[in-house]
């Protein structure tokens, strides 16, 4: 698992895109999301992307409390730029459920309708309980179920992932 290739991959991507003068908007879940969408922002010399927090459409809010309150006021989201009739890529380092990608997307809707909503991930679990799929993702990976995967970024900004024990 090597996040900053992924990264690139990623990054050769949405190169191609910007080069073919398609218009996009990027939006990153927090955190690592919006740290991935960021520095793909500025590595391309685009002007703007977006920040997702998904806490408040969190299906497990509840469970969460006082920690969905904190990311929420840490990361807030912050779309500049019209969210109706905009191709969103919509940036994230793990895709496992898809219920993060499911309160994301209730989130974005908040501010409007896009025409087009695409999914791009540094790493995919393929362990899905919602049908939600990447339309890009840097790699697939095999972890076992009592593992998580978290990004982290060093002080040049490059990425890496780190392999936890998943919380009881």
């Amino acid at each position: 698992m090597n996040a900053e290739q992924s990264y690139l991959k990623l990054l050769e991507v949405i190169r191609q895109r910007k080069d073919a003068n398609e218009v996009f908007e990027l939006a990153g879940l927090a955190m690592g999301g919006a740290w991935i969408a960021e520095r793909l922002a500025a590595d391309l010399n685009l002007p703007r992307y977006g920040v997702i927090n998904v806490a408040f459409h969190r299906d497990d809010y509840a469970e969460k409390g006082m920690t969905a309150l904190r990311t929420a006021s840490t990361m807030s989201t912050s779309l500049p730029f019209e969210v109706n009739g905009s191709n969103i890529i919509l940036i994230d380092d793990v895709l496992l459920t898809g219920r993060t990608v499911r309160a994301a997307l209730n989130e974005l809707f908040d501010f409007g309708r896009p025409a087009k909503v695409e999914l791009m991930v540094l790493a995919d679990r393929e362990d899905r309980e919602l049908p939600i799929a990447a339309d890009f993702a840097g790699e697939q990976v095999s972890i076992p179920d009592n593992q998580i995967l978290v990004l982290e970024k060093d002080g040049a900004g490059k990425f890496s992932f780190q392999l936890e024990e998943r919380a009881a």
